[in-house]
């Protein structure tokens, strides 16, 4: 099925990056912005499965899916078979303005798959920093309400409203000011014994309400409340059990609206469709985006029925569920549900055990934390392992990148490993001896640790 599956993957055939690679990279030099963020001079020609092809022949095995987007793997074939099919029939009539039939049926399909037995509806986007914005207009519309919460180490996009809600690096906000007003930030539970227990009262949602909503922001004042069920560039970061509980009783309590962001958790990469189902809590509003349509742009929010209640040309936009990637999406949340969801869960605990045993051997890891394959691990540089090191991460990403295992940091010192949700236990196996291969020509080993 795959195009690269009876080739030795990885296979680095020149130096990297190879003759090709650098004549592109160089009229890139010239004609492209420079706030793009190139990890390493990767120029990818072809993609299949869990493995990429760059200009010069070279295999290397992809542990980033584009950026946790190519959920289904690169170019799988069924996907590729519903955008050929769709493209030779309709590629574009704006669902602002017209009715498609692949529209409707991904709007159905998200609306019955969402957290949650209330009636959802759909509104679709390009982008995820998209569905942010479209999640914030509507917390407002609906709520009559301006401010909006969110938290330290969130990334919901760059655009002006997804960045005034993100706290995750200033390289996002330095220069842009003045932001969207009235977004308040609070702390993300990161080891908070007191949310660790469900059935117990959550301390860091507790000092929500008494250092904000009693002293800064009037909760009649507060539309919404922006999550990511785990954070994703900000390092990865999974709550305590009983934290996105508390969030939902702290919303109920004042009217809020719980807006979920799983533009990155989302799409069976932790092992469910969606992250907050592992906590058992429905939102008002869940945003999407990435791995919706297997590489397809496509994003969308899916709120409560009665909260999406925006009238005819209060938001809209042109491109937002173009029926090309509808398709793709239909077919990518197909082969979810028959088999990556499962897949993602059964290769995410493969990997965290694999990391967890490097650990042992490698004192430059610290903790290795996710769900399914939303994985992470910090890289550290003091015995104790408290001491974060991003200087080793990067080294590391580009020591990786360089023997054909394609990697992306995230946080302040972590590696981040969210491959296609149909890699296989082999290509796991191959990824974690890669990265034992690069720890041990970097770092002394741990005595025992």
């Amino acid at each position: 099925m795959w195009l690269f599956e009876k080739q030795t993957v990885p296979t680095i055939q020149t130096e990297l990056p190879g003759p090709k690679a650098q004549a592109l990279l160089e009229r890139d030099q010239r004609f492209m912005s420079p706030s793009y963020t190139r990890i390493y001079p990767l120029v990818v020609a072809r993609g299949s499965g869990a493995v990429i092809e760059d200009v010069d022949g070279n295999l290397y095995l992809d542990f980033t899916a584009g950026i946790a987007v190519t959920a289904a793997g690169h170019c799988h074939p069924e996907v590729t078979a519903a955008i050929q099919d769709q493209a030779a029939k309709l590629i574009h009539m704006s669902g602002t303005d017209f009715y498609y039939e692949p529209q409707i049926d991904l709007a159905q399909r998200l609306a019955e798959s969402a957290p949650g037995t209330t009636p959802k509806r759909v509104f679709f986007t390009n982008s995820g920093a998209e569905a942010l914005e479209a999640g914030l207009k509507l917390a407002r519309w609906h709520t009559g309400r301006s401010r909006a919460i969110a938290f330290m180490g969130a990334f919901h996009g760059r655009t002006y409203g997804a960045m005034s809600l993100s706290g995750s690096k200033l390289v996002h906000r330095r220069g842009f000011s003045p932001l969207v007003p009235d977004i308040h930030h609070v702390p993300y539970p990161r080891g908070c014994t007191t949310c660790a227990n469900p059935d117990a009262a959550c301390e860091c949602v507790r000092q929500i309400e008494e250092t904000v909503l009693k002293r800064t922001a009037p909760p009649e004042e507060v539309a919404a409340i922006f999550v990511e069920p785990i954070q994703g560039e900000g390092g990865y970061h999974v709550p305590p059990a009983g934290f996105l509980p508390a969030l939902r009783a702290l919303c109920d309590r004042y009217n809020i609206l719980l807006v979920a962001d799983e533009v990155q958790s989302g799409m069976g990469r932790t092992g469910k469709l969606f992250a907050v189902e592992h906590w058992g809590v429905e939102p008002d509003i869940l945003c999407l985006a990435k791995g919706i349509a297997s590489g397809m742009p496509l994003g969308a929010i899916i709120a409560r029925g009665e909260v999406m209640d925006w009238p005819p040309g209060s938001h809209a936009s042109t491109f937002g569920g173009n029926p090309v990637s509808c398709r793709a999406a239909l077919t990518t949340l197909d082969l979810l549900e028959r088999k990556y969801i499962v897949n993602a869960a059964e290769r995410g605990d493969q990997l965290r055990q694999g990391l967890i045993q490097l650990r042992k051997k490698h004192a430059a890891l610290g903790d290795v934390r996710g769900l399914g394959l939303m994985m992470a691990v910090d890289l550290v540089k003091n015995q104790d392992r408290t001491a974060l090191d991003p200087a080793l991460r990067d080294d590391v990403v580009q020591s990786a990148y360089r023997r054909g295992l394609l990697l992306l940091g995230c946080g302040d010192a972590a590696i981040r490993f969210c491959p296609p949700l149909c890699i296989t236990a082999e290509q796991v196996n191959t990824a974690l001896h890669i990265l034992d291969g690069v720890l041990a020509a970097r770092q002394p080993q741990a005595a025992g640790v």
